[in-house]
């Protein structure tokens, strides 16, 4: 067993001296034939006999107390089994973020739509309708609704938080002082992980040991919290989730889990709950809604003699976390003078938790819009300015940075774009402009173990309960142990999602790659040293290639080294004091050509192009993919995510795919993203940085910044929507 921790840069792996070629390569994802032939089954299409269903009861409320629950009638519906409602057992709503558990139904409301109890019966039908059927009655109370209204009651950072405020120098003097200085407040609305696939479970005991069959990105933060919730050991639960479909943060520990295991404990049967979409919009977190004050003050030259992003956010009565906003500000531009700190306003709303890049998604789109306006300031190229404003070392901390090839990425991606030829034009109606932004996105490394398994057959079985969300991580963890065995993928077997495997990282904070492949890769050495033993040389000395060992003019098949009995290795990796020696994060560069429509103030996108500096790249085609996903984030954070609420109720008004408004086939452009490779040894052995959230960060700015060059309309409060256009656009 091998057990690293990233104290100082890694000297370089086994996985380095591969010549299998595989690594890197754009290689198909090898569960992608089971996804389009149906052969995936996600956690929904488990089939335990005598399955029953489960349909959440929700208050009609947004604060208040619940009255009486009337569930005679809906107890007396055909094929109803059993109404569990205003029971302490059963969770009001889906853990927030840092809580160890479940809220329990103690008769209050502190949110529309939260959970009151859950109808099972022997069809989805009869669970829904019984549901329905159910009477809550409530006492209504006046609740605060929008996060302006509980800002008189707003805090700051709680200890220990993920982000404390920082106040370094004298911000006000600077903006005093500077030749340049811009004070603009940003806007972003309320948004959710809108992910395909519902939240859902199926939970089924064995005695005292709960299976669930669920949808969760990260075991090793779900079973504590499920433990504490239902009074059980974590170590009797075993969670399986193979494949997910879509969680951006969103898939953890939520209430249909919770339900399901209740259920079917009472029930003694399994027991399936799925939340349905207006319902997870109300039962699971999502996104603050953030209010951006971002300053910038410069000399004549445009260098930053200090800037701040100071924020509000909102989260609901009771929780502690809140949206980071500018984590990806602190480290990235030079001023001596600096201001970054996050009020949280207390609302009766669903409560706010981890969505893509919490953080950098909204605040980068709000610092990137301003350094915009900056540079129109001051007449310099936006790219300039930024090159001008590369810091040496992290200005907040002093301390060096891992890596960070910024501004290779933006060399390449403004003569990929073709920046310098850019124009802004008139085609008949439509008004053509260019953006750019910066990306950036904080590195993080998680305690991560795998097992590998080299077999009598010579193929190799990796072991662990790491997630693949649809990024590919089967993939890139097949490649990962066939480079450093010499194998082809094909002779590789991932199996992941099964809490039974040794604990992995999780798919979650662009650290599940990276992390998990550390993992697997330090367990492939052990399994080269015993080779080498085997051969009698050192690792070094051999070649391992296409199932065979070539070492001393000897050339065996890794079957006859392999013996009666297979060979096994755990790998594991730790974060260590290079998290904090060093400034970590995945940067890139953002570029983007809108076309706004004078007559009607329709935006569209009509070219994206991204240069990302995120590490090793372990597949071309599933980081192509994971960054284009990212940026179309963006573009919808942009121009069209925004959760509304009624003001009267707490309730979310578009609560389904209809009205939330998400980018479609027709509002996406070709997209391209391009890498600037650099192995990181500082950050984990495997040299990797996280992608997953760095598209996203950036990308809305550019968007917004090259509406502005078309049109000269500079909008504050995302998204841009053609109202908010129209007054001001220029005549043709």
């Amino acid at each position: 067993m091998t057990e690293y921790r990233m104290d100082e840069a890694h000297a370089g792996l086994a996985l380095d001296r591969g010549v299998q070629g595989i690594l890197g390569r754009p290689l198909d994802r090898i569960d992608g034939r089971a996804k389009v032939t149906g052969a995936a089954r996600y956690a929904l299409e488990h089939q335990p006999e005598h399955l029953v269903w489960g349909v959440a009861i929700t208050a009609p409320v947004g604060k208040g107390s619940i009255v009486a629950l009337d569930t005679a009638n809906a107890e007396a519906m055909p094929g109803v089994l059993a109404i569990y409602a205003g029971d302490e057992a059963l969770p009001r709503q889906t853990p927030v973020f840092g809580q160890d558990r479940a809220q329990p139904y103690d008769g209050t409301i502190d949110s529309w739509g939260e959970i009151v109890g859950v109808a099972i019966a022997e069809s989805f039908e009869a669970a829904r309708a019984a549901a329905r059927a159910v009477v809550v009655t409530c006492a209504r109370e006046d609740g605060i609704f929008a996060t302006r209204d509980g800002e008189g009651d707003a805090f700051g950072p709680p200890e220990g938080a993920l982000l404390p405020n920082i106040v370094k120098g004298d911000l006000d003097r600077a903006m005093a002082e500077a030749a340049v200085a811009l004070d603009v407040d940003y806007s972003t609305p309320r948004q959710v992980h809108a992910a395909m696939e519902p939240h859902g479970t199926i939970a089924e005991w064995h005695g005292e040991k709960l299976t669930l069959h669920c949808s969760m990105q990260i075991f090793r933060q779900a079973r504590p919290v499920l433990a504490n919730s239902l009074g059980i050991a974590p170590e009797d639960i075993r969670l399986i989730s193979p494949f997910i479909g879509g969680g951006f943060g969103g898939k953890n520990v939520s209430a249909d889990a919770l339900l399901a295991a209740v259920a079917a404990k009472r029930l003694g049967r399994p027991v399936k709950v799925a939340l349905a979409r207006t319902q997870i919009f109300h039962a699971c977190y999502g996104r603050s809604d953030t209010y951006q004050r971002i300053r910038l003050a410069a000399d004549a030259q445009g260098r930053l003699l200090g800037y701040g992003q100071d924020s509000l956010v909102s989260q609901k009565v009771g929780a502690n976390s809140f949206e980071p906003v500018p984590l990806g500000a602190i480290a990235l531009y030079r001023g001596e003078h600096r201001s970054f700190t996050t009020r949280v306003a207390p609302v009766n709303l669903v409560a706010h938790g981890p969505v893509r890049a919490p953080g950098e998604a909204v605040g980068m789109i709000a610092l990137e819009c301003a350094m915009d306006e900056l540079a129109r300031e001051l007449g310099l190229d936006p790219i300039e300015l930024r090159r001008r404003n590369e810091p040496e070392s992290d200005p907040t901390t002093g301390r060096p940075f891992s890596s960070r090839r910024l501004s290779e990425c933006f060399d390449e991606g403004a003569r990929r774009f073709g920046w310098d030829r850019r124009e802004r034009r008139c085609e008949g109606e439509w008004l053509v402009g260019h953006g750019v932004a910066t990306a950036a996105r904080v590195n993080f490394l998680a305690d991560s173990s795998a097992r590998v398994t080299l077999t009598r057959e010579g193929r190799a079985i990796v072991e662990t309960d790491m997630t693949d969300l649809g990024t590919g991580t089967y993939t890139i963890l097949a490649q990962v142990a066939g480079e450093t065995l010499g194998l082809p993928v094909g002779s590789v077997d991932v199996r992941l999602g099964d809490s039974d495997f040794p604990t992995g990282a999780g798919s979650g904070g662009s650290f599940g790659a990276a992390s998990s492949a550390s993992s697997v890769a330090l367990a492939c050495e052990d399994i080269v040293r015993e080779l080498a033993a085997a051969m009698g040389a050192t690792p070094e000395e051999m070649t391992l290639k296409d199932g065979h060992v070539i070492a001393g003019n000897r050339r065996v098949p890794l079957d006859e080294l392999v013996g009666d009995a297979p060979i096994v290795a755990i790998g594991t990796i730790h974060p260590g004091a290079n998290n904090r020696r060093f400034s970590q994060a995945a940067h890139g560069a953002q570029f983007c050509e809108a076309w706004v429509n004078a007559v009607t103030g329709e935006v569209r996108v009509k070219r994206m192009l991204g240069v990302f500096d995120c590490g090793r790249i372990l597949n071309h085609k599933t980081a192509r993919s994971q960054a284009i996903g990212g940026m179309i984030w963006g573009l919808g954070y942009a121009l069209h995510e925004e959760l509304h609420i009624d003001p009267r109720t707490g309730a979310i008004v578009n609560r389904d795919f209809g009205e939330y408004h998400i980018p479609t086939n027709a509002d996406v452009p070709q997209i391209e993203a391009w890498f600037v490779e650099e192995i990181d040894r500082h950050a984990n052995p495997v040299g990797a940085k996280g992608i997953g959230e760095l598209g996203i960060s950036g990308a809305g700015a550019a968007v917004a910044n090259a509406v502005f060059d078309a049109c000269g309309v500079r909008v504050r409060d995302m998204p841009i929507t053609p109202d908010k256009l129209l007054m001001e656009l220029p005549p043709i």
